[in-house]
């Protein structure tokens, strides 16, 4: 019988998920096909293999912290839909447009307006992009220089918020998942707060969008970019923006400006309040903190002051649980990735996954070439996928193994993982996020990806080198 812990079987699980992402252009098919495989390896009969799978679906999803992060998610997609039916996002632009009389002011609103819109990437693209929308016939501004600055300062911008963000929860999530399965005790978010400055494609490209905002020379906007040349500048254009906001609702910024200040603050305070008496320093504080567990404190908060809010201003019940039932289930699909994620990280570890990689793989792999590797890997998953998060679900335990058999920088390979997924998400013409731009800024998905591509391309080539000169000095 052939011995199956810790053999070449224990890959085949992560091996399948790759090729079936790429062909299908989802993850969730992948990952459900290699939980398939995973499961019936463990138990290879039709009723122990289904009992195998949906045991640890089942078993992981009532995990705490899993839980948490699934609720975290679906609530805060929710709040996202209640301040674009109450107006917010619409108010929003309409409080800004006619601010900017320059090209350079409009560029420098791009970049200041990370600072309000930096929680996900798809929020601040349907904020900023129908502001920038407005401004462009009238700066006589290209709208391929206008998505890439979005874009620059959309994705790569998120994954370095350490707080306040939906992306926090699910980067700890994976890794916390990822350090449990190879032994390493570690507080999860500890960990991920160390890997930020190690996720050198994010720095790159926000380098290379400071560039293409103030410094590259785009000439005058074409007509032939609008799909709509003698579209009259205004609300006409605006309402376009369907991602946006929805005509009807009415112009009331603070009902996305007063969200966000709660979320944000709620989040900083009670982040220092749980750690505070685990830690000496103000700082030290952070990073004692159960992230999972204030981040859903802090969005339950802004749930109910901001439902409250909505009420006073006469917004009807029915409307605004519709709205935020409507937003949540937009996160679904995401729910269903962890959860697969989940699963076939803790079938595939029973199989023996990390044993496998510590003897046949991470002993022959030199240190230097892993976080290098791991991102150009990555990359190109990810740019086949257009997921970072699909990405990252994908590549997270088998970096964070390799790593740790092979005795190279967790950090830095952690690092590589979030890098790559980061480069996917910006350069990918599958990505949501350049799906999403496109339609607002009336671009072609495939010629704008081609426009993306070389910077995109530049970046990456110096990620990688930052990577290996990293992996040597660590």
């Amino acid at each position: 019988m052939l011995k199956i812990e810790g053999s070449w079987v224990s890959i085949l699980p992560f091996l399948l998920v790759i090729p079936v992402s790429i062909v299908t252009r989802q993850v969730q098919p992948g990952l459900f096909a290699g939980l398939i495989l995973a499961s019936f390896i463990k138990r290879p009969d039709v009723l122990g293999g289904i009992q195998i799978m949906i045991s640890a679906i089942v078993n992981n999803l009532v995990k705490i912290n899993n839980i948490r992060i699934i609720i975290f998610l679906y609530m805060f997609a929710g709040i996202i839909s209640l301040t674009k039916m109450t107006g917010g996002i619409k108010g929003f632009v309409h409080l800004v447009r006619d601010i900017v009389k320059t090209k350079q002011a409009a560029m420098f609103l791009t970049w200041l307006s990370t600072m309000g819109t930096f929680s996900d990437p798809d929020f601040r693209i349907v904020t900023v992009a129908p502001i920038m929308k407005a401004l462009r016939q009238r700066l006589k501004l290209s709208s391929q220089q206008i998505g890439f600055v979005i874009e620059a300062t959309s994705n790569p911008v998120v994954v370095l918020v350490p707080v306040a963000t939906a992306f926090v929860g699910y980067m700890v999530s994976l890794t916390g998942t990822a350090l449990q399965h190879v032994g390493i005790t570690a507080v999860p978010y500890q960990v991920y707060i160390r890997s930020i400055p190690f996720n050198f494609f994010a720095f790159t490209i926000l380098a290379v969008g400071l560039y293409y905002s103030f410094f590259k020379d785009f000439g005058s906007a074409k007509q032939s970019e609008d799909k709509n040349p003698n579209l009259e500048q205004g609300e006409e254009e605006l309402v376009q923006c369907y991602r946006a906001y929805e005509k009807d609702t009415p112009l009331k910024p603070w009902n996305l400006i007063i969200p966000l200040i709660i979320i944000l603050v709620s989040t900083l305070f009670l982040s220092w309040w749980d750690g505070h008496k685990l830690a000496s320093g103000f700082l030290g504080a952070f990073l004692k903190v159960d992230a999972l567990g204030v981040m859903l404190e802090a969005v339950f908060i802004t749930l109910i002051l901001s439902l409250i809010y909505f009420l006073i201003q006469g917004f009807s019940v029915a409307k605004l649980v519709t709205h935020f039932v409507k937003g949540g289930n937009e996160l679904v699909s995401v729910i269903i990735m962890l959860a697969l994620i989940w699963a076939l990280s803790a079938v595939s570890e029973d199989l023996g996954f990390s044993k496998y990689i510590a003897f046949h793989i991470a002993g022959w792999i030199p240190h230097a070439l892993i976080a290098p590797a791991l991102f150009l890997l990555g990359g190109f998953i990810s740019y086949f996928i257009g997921s970072s998060w699909g990405t990252w679900g994908i590549l997270m335990p088998l970096g964070i193994t390799i790593a740790h058999q092979a005795g190279a920088n967790i950090l830095l390979s952690i690092g590589a993982v979030f890098a790559s997924g980061t480069f996917g998400a910006f350069a990918s013409p599958l990505s949501d996020n350049s799906v999403t731009l496109c339609t607002i800024l009336d671009l072609d998905v495939i010629e704008y990806a081609r426009f993306k591509l070389k910077p995109a391309l530049i970046a990456a080539g110096i990620t990688t080198i930052l990577f290996a000169i990293a992996s040597f000095i660590h």
